[in-house]
């Protein structure tokens, strides 16, 4: 099979079951006939072809939407799930960069980056919580973080590389 077949061939054969077991109409399945279900077989397809094809490229888009379907699939289902959509996506766009760095060694100071991110949104009330004379200087930093974000992205920027 040639590299460039993997990706339609996963494609077809996820639309295929999707359809396929939709048509059944059995209850387990019907749950399962939603647009996240869409998602994840477009994600392993990438996936598939990121790791099958070795297009290692295709790895973090694969990530992100299988992660994406996946927690749409059970965020007010599963009791524990969190339901910040936003820190769930940089939780996944965290663990793509991390897959990407197992294949290829490079990226982990992205992956890293975006983990902190995803830290900071997921889990922001239980850390303020916890440390309640920093609360006051958290609020005042979670106003300006983005600000922050804006002054690291510049300084990548004008870097220049050795």
């Amino acid at each position: 099979m040639k590299n460039q077949q993997i990706f339609p061939g996963i494609i077809l054969i996820g639309l295929g079951s999707y359809y396929l077991l939709a048509q059944t109409g059995m209850a387990f399945f019907q749950q399962f006939s939603t647009w996240p279900t869409l998602l994840i077989i477009v994600g392993l397809a990438f996936l598939g072809q990121g790791y099958r094809a070795k297009e290692n490229e295709s790895i973090l888009p694969g990530v992100i939407m299988a992660g994406l379907g996946l927690h749409f699939h059970l965020v007010g289902k599963v009791s524990f799930w969190p339901s910040n959509n936003i820190g769930m996506l940089i939780l996944f766009i965290s663990l793509g960069y991390f897959l990407r760095f197992h294949k290829t060694s490079s990226g982990l100071f992205q992956a890293f980056l975006f983990l902190v991110l995803a830290a900071l949104l997921l889990f922001y009330d239980k850390i303020t919580s916890y440390f309640d004379l920093l609360q006051n200087g958290m609020s005042f930093v979670w106003k300006f973080w983005p600000a922050l974000l804006i002054v690291v992205g510049i300084y990548f920027l004008l870097k220049k590389k050795k």
